[in-house]
This record gives C-alpha cells, sequence and structure tokens, in this order.
C-alpha cells in the first residue's frame, strides 16, 4: 500500500539504486517496512529508488495518528512505543538514525558471548567491544552526502521527573522540546539531584577569547589502518576491522564500525552540550567495495582527529577504554560501567566547573546569537563548496576524462589520414601527432585520477563540518532555554512571587551552560581554523602537483617536433 510522506532533510543519491531527495519534498513510499534502514519510494520528480528510512516522515490522517517519525525507530521502522507517545507527534525533534542493521554491522549476535573483534593473523579474543545499550535509541545513519545535513539525536534523558519538588518557573509546555528531553531545563531549575561524590569533573577557563575548556594533560592521538575485511559463523557474515593505534599506549586495538557506533551512542547520551563529531556514514549497497572502505577510513580518521582533540571528550572514561581495552574480561565490565554512567545528559552538567569571573547574560546572549548566525551562514557556504566539489569530481571521472580522449583520438584520426599517401608521409611528424594524441588520452586518465589526490580529502573536512554544525541549533537551543528561564525567574522575584535566593540559584546554573557553550563556540573556532588551513594548503599543493605532472607530459611530446 502506497503512502505519502514528507523528507525531512536533504539526501544525495551515490548509486544508482538510490534517489536524491530534498527537505520537506513530497514522497511516495511503496511499504512501511523498511530494508536495513532503507525505504523505497519515489520523489517528486517521479525517479523511484531507496532512500534512508531516518530522513522521512509518514502523513497520515487526522484520524488515524500523526505519522511515523522513522527518525527515532529501530531500523527506521514503524515507531512500536507506549500510545502517549505514537500518538503526539514531535516535528521538532529527530533522531539522526535507527538500529540500521545490514550485514556489516549485524545487531543480532551482538551479546556477552561475542564481543572480541578477531585481529587479523592473530589469535581471536584479543580485543573486545561492547554491545549496544539496546534501552537508548542509537544514533546512527550519518549519510554525509551533499546535501546532507542531519539534525542531531536528543538522546538524553530528563534526569528527574516533574514530580519532584521543582521551581514555581512556569515549565515549558512543550515536552518534547530538547531543551526539557535533554534535562537542562530541570537542571536550570534545580530538580537534578546532587551527587554525594562526583569522580569526573571538566574545567572551564578564561582564555584570551573567552572561556575555553581547560586541556586534556595527556594528550594523545591515534591512528585508524589498514581495514580488513573479515567472517563469521563459517563465512556467513562478513565485516570490516580497523586497526586502531592511541598514541599513549602504543599498542593497537582491532574494532568494527558497529563499536564505533556504540561509542558514538553513548557520547550522545552523555554530553550534553558539547557538538559530538557525526559518524561517517552508511550505505545501503556495496559495503565491501574497495572505494567505499577507503572512504570511510578516511573519514574515521577525521572523525578520531576531533575526538582526541576535543579536551572532554578525549577525557571520557568510554572512549579511553574503546581505544585500550585488550581483555574481553576486562571489557564487558568496563562496558557495563559507561552504560550505567550516572552522570549523563543533565548531570553531566553537575561535573563542569567554571570560572568565578563576572559575565553578563546579555553579552553572553549577544555572542551566543552572533555564533547562531555565523554558523548558519558557515553551514550554507560549507553545503554549497559541498556540491561545487562533487560536481567537479563527477567531471574529473566522466566530462573531462571524455573530452581529453576525444581530442587524443582526434589528433590519431589526423596522424593515420597522413599515412594514406606514402609518398609525402613524414614518419616523424606522423608518430610526433599520433604521440600527441595518447598524450591527451593520458592527461585525461590524469584528470580521472586526480580527486583522491585534492578534492576527496576536503569533501571529508566538509562533511565532518556539516555534521558539527548541525549539531549547535540544539544546544543554542538549550542556552536559549537557560536564558528565557533566568528572565522569567528575575521577573518574579521582583513581584514578590519567587525568593531572590531561588532566583540567584537558575542564574548560576544558566552560568554553567552558558560557560559551557562558549567553551564549545571557542573550541569550534580552534579546531576550524587548523583544519581549513590544512584542507586549503593541502588542495593547492596537490593542485600545482598534478599540473606540474600535467605540463612535464605535455613538454615531452612538445620536444618530439623540434627536429622535423
Amino acid at each position: 500500500m502506497a503512502l505519502k510522506a514528507r523528507a525531512l532533510y536533504n539526501f544525495q543519491s551515490e548509486n544508482k539504486e538510490e534517489i536524491s531527495i530534498q527537505e520537506n519534498e513530497e514522497l511516495v513510499i511503496f511499504s512501511e517496512n523498511s530494508l536495513d534502514g532503507w525505504l523505497q519510494g519515489q520523489n517528486s520528480r517521479g525517479e523511484t529508488g531507496l532512500f534512508p528510512a531516518s530522513y522521512v516522515e509518514i502523513l497520515r490522517s487526522r484520524s488515524g495518528s500523526n505519522y511515523t517519525d522513522y527518525s527515532s525507530s529501530p531500523a527506521g521502522s514503524p515507531r512500536h512505543e507506549s500510545n502517549f507517545y505514537a500518538e503526539t507527534p514531535n516535528p521538532g525533534i529527530s533522531y539522526q538514525g535507527s538500529f540500521e542493521d545490514d550485514d556489516d554491522d549485524d545487531w543480532d549476535d551482538w551479546d556477552d558471548a561475542c564481543t572480541v573483534v578477531e585481529e587479523p593473523r592473530s589469535a581471536p579474543g584479543t580485543n573486545g567491544h561492547p554491545s549496544p545499550n539496546l534501552g537508548y535509541p542509537v544514533a546512527y545513519g550519518h549519510h554525509q552526502y551533499a546535501d546532507y545535513r542531519p539534525k542531531p539525536a536528543l538522546e538524553r534523558q530528563d534526569s528527574i521527573s516533574s514530580s519532584k519538588r521543582g521551581s514555581v518557573v512556569g515549565r515549558n509546555l512543550n515536552r518534547f522540546s530538547c531543551f526539557v528531553r535533554s534535562g537542562v531545563e530541570a537542571f536550570i531549575l534545580g530538580d537534578v539531584p546532587l551527587m554525594s561524590k562526583i569522580a569526573e569533573v571538566y574545567c572551564i577557563e578564561m582564555g584570551s577569547k573567552g572561556p575555553q575548556w581547560r586541556a586534556n594533560p595527556h594528550p594523545f592521538i591515534c591512528s585508524v589502518e589498514d581495514p580488513t575485511k573479515q567472517t563469521k559463523f563459517k563465512g556467513i557474515k562478513s565485516y570490516i576491522s580497523y586497526k586502531l593505534t592511541p598514541s599513549n599506549i602504543n599498542s593497537p586495538v582491532y574494532r568494527r564500525y558497529k563499536h564505533f557506533d556504540w561509542l558514538y551512542n553513548r557520547l550522545l547520551h552523555k554530553f550534553t552540550v558539547i557538538s559530538v563529531p557525526h559518524l561517517p556514514e552508511k550505505q545501503a549497497t556495496g559495503r565491501f567495495e574497495e572505494d567505499f572502505i577507503e572512504k570511510r577510513k578516511r573519514r574515521l580518521i577525521l572523525w578520531m582527529d576531533h575526538m582526541t582533540s576535543h579536551p572532554v571528550l578525549s577525557q571520557y572514561e568510554g572512549f579511553q577504554h574503546f581505544l585500550c581495552c585488550r581483555d574481553e574480561k576486562q571489557w564487558k565490565l568496563g562496558k557495563r560501567r559507561a552504560e550505567k554512567d550516572e552522570m549523563v545528559g543533565a548531570s553531566f552538567l553537575l561535573t563542569i566547573q567554571i570560572p568565578t569571573e563576572h559575565q553578563d547574560l546579555q553579552d553572553v546572549e549577544d555572542r551566543v546569537d552572533a555564533f547562531k548566525a555565523f554558523s548558519k551562514k558557515m553551514d550554507d557556504s560549507v553545503l554549497q563548496l559541498t556540491n561545487v566539489a562533487s560536481e567537479l569530481v563527477r567531471k574529473h571521472a566522466g566530462g573531462f576524462r571524455k573530452e581529453f580522449q576525444k581530442l587524443g583520438n582526434a589528433f590519431q584520426a589526423i596522424s593515420h589520414s597522413f599515412h594514406m599517401d606514402p609518398p609525402y608521409s613524414s614518419d616523424a611528424l606522423n608518430n610526433a601527432i599520433s604521440h600527441t594524441g595518447k598524450t591527451y588520452e593520458t592527461v585525461g586518465e590524469m584528470f580521472a585520477e586526480q580527486p583522491k589526490n585534492d578534492l576527496f580529502l576536503m569533501l571529508d573536512t566538509l562533511s565532518l563540518y556539516q555534521g558539527l554544525l548541525s549539531n549547535f541549533p540544539d544546544i543554542i537551543h538549550l542556552q536559549k532555554g537557560a536564558f528565557a528561564k533566568v528572565k522569567e525567574s528575575q521577573r518574579m522575584s521582583d513581584e514578590g512571587r519567587m525568593d531572590q535566593e531561588e532566583a540567584d540559584g537558575i542564574r548560576k546554573r544558566c552560568r554553567v551552560v552558558g560557560f559551557a557553550l562558549q567553551a564549545e563556540m571557542n573550541h569550534f573556532h580552534e579546531r576550524r581554523v587548523a583544519d581549513f588551513k590544512r584542507m586549503m594548503q593541502s588542495y593547492l599543493k596537490q593542485q600545482i602537483i598534478f599540473y606540474q605532472r600535467v605540463s612535464q607530459q605535455l613538454e615531452k611530446t612538445l620536444r618530439m617536433y623540434d627536429n622535423l
């Protein structure tokens, strides 16, 4: 039965089985049942094919349930929640993905008896990795194609129910807003219980450009290498493992993509006000093709670089466990400890220590507004450059190669025609012209191969930043909600309807959220400058090398005409 649906995000197809969809585009879905997180349907241009289930919502009549939001459902399948959730739409919130299952990332066999990734050419059972906590939605998907700008998953939890003691400040009526679901509202209103002992502390300091996270006292990097295809169940299941080598221990571990995804889910669940970098995309078909594996490896390298460079994420115990644990028994203990972590969501804010310096809340709000405008503009420009670079890749592989081949064939045709009348034929000239044709064919092949040297790194970097930028609207919304509560509490205090002490408490907790957001903004800018400097330098250097190689080919051919 065909159903009407609406696209939540842009999606750019990358193979013939997929079709492109645009945000807010009306779609026809042939069946609600997704296949490995993908739906088959038709877009408004009449094209038929696959697109991610987490990118669409099914539109239903008012008499029935409102719609099915696949972006928060396992495997993109219809939601099976309580009636409270099924009947209450929330178009403002959607998850990045779902329990998408494929042969590379199977979930059915992930239990405590099967947590070890076999090391290539070594005894199995050396490197364990966790099973997902199936009690939480997995933020997944990450199809970072040319038009992909996913919304971040809001997998946070209210740290305490509204039935507990709370401020007399009014609560947000939209209980599905990220301000509420993240637990930040409960934190601001003082409803998050203080822990008797907080083992982890993340400090914010005042730097030259404002608040910044205190640097990791033990910085490190981690390489991602040697993607290797492995099998299990006597070859029935296949997957790719990656060799990770942290510099602080210099001992490799082997992880599958689904292990990265488990870690990503834990990061989203814990760090409320931090822009967690998105993982590389999954793919419906061609998971074991060399180009896709290489692309995923490149993007995992960038993801890992951002993780290890972040002063907070790099110190997270679950991340360290992911990178360092080699013993299966210890792995299981660490996995369970990470999944039972209480300092998540709103409670994570209790671990943040802020400077004593006074900051005017209006100045902070103005700074946040400026960053909001900047991030929106940067998001648009990143998307524009992504589209241009993607089109250039297609031209290199297709149009440019074909045009140079046509030119080469035309030169060789001239050479062949000169052989038609031997008395007047000049072998030297004919050979030079024929060689010129072959040179241009070679140049065409050089153009086809060049994106691997320059444009791919550019697209990988842009894809990473599309994900990072897409996180900030919801993080900024948390700050805006906190500001609103401060203003409301102060007004109520002025009217005598609230104790000034309680209003001051709300303002103090709002400062924590404000300092954390500013520290995250500061870190984003530091990474942005470094990453885009590296991206542009690499692109220009590779372009110079490429055109020097082309020039050498042409100069060599030109010399063949000198002694005619």
